[in-house]
């Protein structure tokens, strides 16, 4: 389990909860940019294609992943005069979670193991 200490420290062990949390919640690289994203930047309130533009992805594939994140509870999203405009969620514990990962990920080996789980859960179709 990832724990920080009052040194800060953080140990590398990637558990079944965090191996969870992978697979249901940030379970794709572009979300693992946008959780971060958000947690850099807690106070942002804005469009998907701006968010793109920020963090350097292409429109529809940051839409699709941003609604993903609404779905598993990590981001929030409002519609404003018929546009979409994403949050980070207001729940305590979910946001806990998210500055508990970001916070663990800065450990070279937990950064390793999270990204092998990852890749290793990722399935790959052919493209003709």
């Amino acid at each position: 389990m990832v724990q920080a200490t009052s040194s800060s420290y953080v140990t590398a062990e990637i558990n079944e909860s965090w191996k969870d949390f992978l697979h249901e919640q940030i379970n794709s690289f572009v979300k693992w940019d946008l959780v971060r994203f958000f947690h850099d930047n807690p106070h942002t309130a804005d469009t998907a294609e701006s968010i793109a533009r920020v963090v350097g992805r292409d429109n529809v594939t940051v839409k699709r992943e941003l609604d993903g994140l609404v779905g598993s509870g990590l981001l929030q999203v409002k519609q404003v005069g018929g546009t979409s405009i994403y949050t980070i969620t207001t729940n305590s514990k979910l946001r806990e979670r998210i500055r508990a990962f970001i916070t663990a990920c800065h450990d070279r080996q937990f950064r390793i193991q999270a990204i092998n789980h990852m890749m290793n859960g990722m399935s790959y179709t052919a493209h003709s």
